[in-house]
């Protein structure tokens, strides 16, 4: 099983922790599409988490299309799933870090082609 690591201290429910710990190693093809995950019991027993609490989790990566349940033997990555955090990812890099940096050029009076440079001498 992917070593995970949770945080009890945080503000950030455990339930949360736990759907983002399987999406990352989704993301990072640790686990890849069509392969089987941890069981809730075995998330719970390893971690030492309540059942429902790890369920909760994994229903979220149900409802966004990630996992699938298959009756009697586990839940499973779905087929394309790690391409669909790879769009989701980049959405929220627009929006949390594009849409900042091209504020912050405007005020500076940063023009678009200035900025291009900027990001071509960085990248």
């Amino acid at each position: 099983m992917k070593k995970m690591r949770f945080n009890f201290n945080s503000s950030e429910p455990i339930y949360l922790q736990v759907a983002q710990q399987i999406q990352e190693a989704i993301f990072t093809k640790t686990y890849a599409e069509g392969e089987q995950i941890p069981s809730t019991t075995e998330i719970s027993r390893d971690f030492h988490i309540n059942p429902a609490t790890v369920l909760k989790g994994m229903n979220l990566l149900v409802a966004d299309g990630l996992i699938e349940k298959r009756r009697g033997i586990g839940m499973f990555v779905v087929e394309g799933a790690q391409s669909k955090i790879v769009e989701k990812r980049r959405e929220l890099f627009y929006q949390d870090e594009v849409v900042k940096l091209i504020s912050e050029a405007k005020k500076l009076q940063i023009s678009q082609e200035k900025l291009v440079d900027l990001i071509k001498r960085g990248f």
